[in-house]
């Protein structure tokens, strides 16, 4: 099979320098009895960066381009192996495309394939294309989970070494739930800033509810909710005003606070402490951790047989991507 393999793999090879003379197409590797092509590989490279800059800027998105460059070909020769040994087992998945797609127009009240094509299109997406990858995806993940996944077994003393070994991560840290009464300084003069401040500090003293005043006096969009600020893990707030409530008791308020052109005043509502998860909570995020790092360690070695016995001929190893 690996000489047969090879004998394609150098037709394939005399076809890329044939084409490269005619500047028709470039191909960037050869796999088995598949190519990938430089069109294709940047095709690819371009729609993995505009999924980075939507989610990732400055020093980490040049961090992740770089490692795009460094890994995508590898991936794209994995992607392409896993197919080829997808098909080969006859592995079908027509049907849970038709039932994903099925889903997708429900969850977006869309009523035919041609309400879909359309959604589709004004994403920039063609529909053919959509399909073809999804069709993709689950044939990369059904033989990974036919001939990796479902070998793995994980016994319950596993779960609870991990649980024992690794407790740091299930440490829930302290929660502020807080209310908030805010002052801008924008176009304010400074006696104008200390009025607004004395008079909630008066209506506070006299008894009226924090919440009532925050209505009634705070600036900030948390006046449309009686200044409820909502619940916040110890190192989500701010340094200054988590300095500010961190030693309040339940009910405690805090002195007036100046952080970035603007005052102020927190109530602490509720407060849950410190705990380390019971591991009932966390058991299953356990399993699945553990799953994960077996199947992606099990992964490796199927990849490193599959690729073994297959032809693999890189002919650009860098190829350009502009």
């Amino acid at each position: 099979m690996k000489r047969a393999n090879k004998f394609i793999g150098l037709f394939f090879i005399l076809a890329a320098s044939l084409l490269a003379q005619d500047l028709v197409e470039a191909i960037v590797a050869v796999v088995n009895d598949d190519i990938i092509t430089l069109s294709e590989y940047k095709q690819e490279y371009n729609s993995r960066m505009r999924m980075l800059r939507s989610q990732l800027q400055g020093e980490e998105l040049s961090k992740q381009q770089e490692m795009l460059k460094d890994n995508l070909l590898e991936a794209l020769i994995t992607d392409r192996l896993l197919l080829q040994e997808a098909r080969k087992l006859g592995l079908n998945v027509t049907e849970q495309v038709r039932m994903t797609l099925e889903n997708i127009k429900r969850e977006n009240n869309l009523k035919s394939d041609e309400e879909l094509k359309r959604a589709l299109a004004q994403q920039g997406l063609l529909y053919e294309d959509f399909v073809a990858q999804m069709e993709q995806n689950m044939l990369k993940q059904n033989i990974i989970f036919s001939e990796v996944g479902r070998k793995i077994a994980i016994a319950d003393p596993d779960i609870v070494s991990y649980y024992k070994a690794h407790q740091e991560e299930f440490i829930e840290p302290i929660e502020y739930t807080l209310k908030m009464i805010y002052i801008s300084q924008e176009r304010k003069s400074p006696e104008e800033i200390e009025s607004k401040k004395a008079q909630a500090d008066q209506k506070l003293a006299a008894g009226e509810d924090f919440g009532k005043v925050a209505a009634e006096l705070s600036e900030g969009p948390e006046k449309d909710s009686q200044g409820d600020l909502g619940s916040y893990k110890k190192g989500e707030l701010q340094e200054d005003l988590e300095q500010a409530v961190v030693d309040l008791e339940v009910g405690g308020v805090t002195p007036w606070i100046n952080v970035q052109g603007a005052w102020s005043k927190l109530k602490l509502v509720g407060k849950k402490d410190r705990r380390l998860k019971e591991f009932q909570e966390v058991r299953k995020e356990i399993e699945e951790k553990i799953f994960e790092e077996r199947q992606q360690e099990e992964l490796k070695k199927y990849m490193a047989r599959i690729r073994d016995k297959s032809y693999v001929k890189i002919l650009i190893s860098n190829p350009p991507i502009d």
